[in-house]
């Protein structure tokens, strides 16, 4: 069933687990995750990012076509319909488009305007049910053209936009997008534990969530991060799979080429991926 991600995230803190933000870029991608999900007892967060809602032809086909899944696959588990990274204008969008849930980037912004942004936000949000993530501190990498250099967010800055009465706050604490470097210096705890004691309650988002080992992310867990999300690592898995099964001629044998076989060892790829992490953030059997 869709639903906003407030009350599963709010679950999730009480419980000191994690619940997985899976970013979907098709109908695979989709299908793959929701199966998961279910045969895990999960909840789950579908992301959206602007690039790959555009990609799919526009919001309004991602999530008719999340709903039909939902009712056609008989899903049962909590899902949440996520905008990834929103703009200002994408949240609109996605509010008319029947998204139960956005993300509003404002973390480029100077800090006031951040808050004032995020706080008209949280009124119409909150108006049709919607749950809303906001952002403080950049995350590093590059995500839909917007690059980010990985700053630590400020955790006084942090509560600001956190007492406008978001659902869930994205703080930037050292973690970036895509692969991550050799040299990387790893998670700042020092600063997810400020924000943590500063935030209260607040379930907190580790965006980035691809190659950071597993201690790292259950400790994060242990100081607040009750979402993470995860993109790189899907996309990885169902092009290894892909790669393997062309290489080896399978799409030259028989009818091969077909789509619904070319794509399935990518697709199965994606769900031993979603298992993996939905088994390391510990909400199986949390639905």
């Amino acid at each position: 069933m869709l639903v906003s991600a407030k009350e599963m995230l709010e679950k999730a803190k009480a419980g000191h687990y994690a619940v997985g933000q899976f970013n979907i870029n098709n109908l695979e991608w989709t299908k793959s995750i929701l199966q998961t999900a279910q045969e895990m007892n999960s909840p789950v967060i579908l992301g959206v990012s602007e690039g790959a809602g555009k990609y799919m032809t526009g919001f309004k086909t991602v999530a008719a076509m999340v709903k039909a899944m939902i009712e056609e696959m008989n899903i049962t588990v909590p899902v949440a319909l996520h905008l990834d990274h929103g703009t200002y204008e994408g949240c609109y969008k996605c509010i008319e488009a029947g998204f139960s849930s956005i993300m509003f980037d404002g973390s480029h912004y100077p800090i006031d305007e951040n808050v004032a942004k995020t706080k008209e936000l949280v009124a119409v949000c909150k108006e049709k049910g919607l749950s809303l993530e906001a952002e403080v501190g950049s995350i590093g990498g590059e995500e839909d053209g917007v690059v980010g250099m990985g700053e630590c967010a400020d955790p006084k800055e942090c509560k600001m936009i956190a007492d406008l009465g978001i659902d869930m706050l994205a703080a930037g604490i050292g973690n970036i997008h895509g692969k991550y470097p050799a040299n990387w210096k790893g998670l700042s705890f020092e600063t997810l534990d400020a924000i943590q004691q500063l935030t209260g309650t607040m379930p907190l988002v580790l965006h980035g969530g691809t190659g950071i080992p597993a201690d790292m992310i259950k400790k994060a867990i242990d100081l607040g991060v009750s979402k993470i999300n995860v993109n790189t690592e899907c996309q990885l898995a169902f092009a290894e799979a892909t790669r393997k099964y062309i290489e080896e001629g399978k799409d030259q044998q028989g009818k091969g080429y077909d789509p619904r076989k070319l794509l399935a060892p990518g697709a199965e790829a994606i769900k031993a991926t979603v298992k993996e992490k939905i088994e390391l953030f510990g909400s199986a059997n949390k639905a």
